[in-house]
């Protein structure tokens, strides 16, 4: 019998019912002994459109319970290989962005001191730069494969340098992430000068905005990111408004022309031999999330997200 944790099955208890714990796994008080972790980050504090983040985690491991233990397509098993818990939420302070930003890489951190690699359940994007701060003083400067409607790459904010729409260039300025080893994926929408895409550029991202996705496979594409990136650890930042709105609706600055759901399956499992040491789905809002289906698909994409996961098996 394994000694892995595994998810509670539909034929145990029904789907709606049991724990509502991600893709009803154990909990966990730390990350001691885990593999992968899957922690929420109850923040939206940064956002500057629509609220509604902070509800998102509790959203998404409620539509996990659909979610089987086996990828039907990859054949990836990562129960069979993996210790997989759910740890539960960062206690951020809802009233101070500042101490929160302190108290989620504080919490990371702690984590991380287990070698244990976590999948995050956001919350809004400024949370992005406390965990790359975290994951960077343990494994050094990060690749990066960030999918997204935004580069999140402004100076300021209403004269503010931490909120969700700062946190790479931030993460660029504290030497956080390796510019060469940089994706953006899904860029598109208006912008307010052109320097909002070119900046990146700058620093040496690889931007690829949406109008080279339209109408194709990214598999090409995620053969060509993967070589960019090379060996070292790489982290991946999955904004759900990357996708279109017809998939994703439920988020704060939702912008037409996105990805497809299929398409972001393709990015995801393209990540499959990088060293992946973590990995975020951000800025789902459930309340504007009426059918539940932008949470669910949040679900799916981190189940994606653990599958190709280091260390994972596959069956023949």
């Amino acid at each position: 019998m394994s000694d892995k944790h595994q998810p509670l099955g539909g034929n145990e208890m029904p789907r709606f019912g049991g724990p509502a714990t991600m893709l009803r796994l154990p909990t966990k008080e730390t990350a001691e002994g885990l593999d992968v972790a899957f922690v929420g980050v109850p923040f939206d504090i940064g956002t500057s459109n629509r609220p509604g983040a902070r509800l998102a985690p509790r959203q998404i491991r409620a539509e996990s319970c659909l979610i089987r233990p086996y990828n039907m397509a990859t054949r990836a098993a990562p129960f069979d290989s993996l210790q997989v818990a759910d740890v539960g939420d960062v206690a951020i302070n809802t009233f101070n962005l500042e101490a929160s930003i302190d108290i989620i890489e504080q919490f990371y951190r702690d984590l991380l001191a287990h070698d244990c690699r976590p999948l995050t359940l956001g919350g809004d994007h400024t949370i992005v730069l406390p965990i790359l701060r975290a994951l960077a003083g343990k494994y050094g400067p990060l690749g990066l494969v960030h999918v997204d409607a935004h580069a999140d790459v402004n100076d300021t904010m209403f004269g503010e340098r931490i909120t969700h729409g700062t946190p790479f260039r931030r993460a660029v300025e504290e030497g956080l992430i390796e510019g060469r080893r940089v994706a953006q994926i899904g860029l598109r929408a208006t912008g307010y000068a052109a320097d909002d895409f070119d900046w990146p550029r700058a620093q040496g991202f690889r931007v690829v905005q949406v109008e080279e996705c339209w109408h194709r496979s990214l598999t090409p594409l995620m053969d060509e990111v993967r070589a960019q990136l090379g060996s070292g650890p790489v982290y991946l930042s999955f904004d759900i408004d990357g996708l279109d709105p017809a998939f994703a609706p439920g988020t704060g600055t939702p912008e037409i022309g996105g990805l497809t759901s299929v398409q972001g399956i393709e990015i995801i499992r393209g990540c499959r031999g990088l060293d992946l040491v973590g990995g975020d789905l951000v800025e789902v809002s459930p309340p504007y999330d009426a059918s539940g289906n932008t949470a669910l698909l949040a679900a799916n994409l981190l189940f994606e997200m653990l599958c190709v996961m280091p260390g994972v098996a596959y069956r023949k």
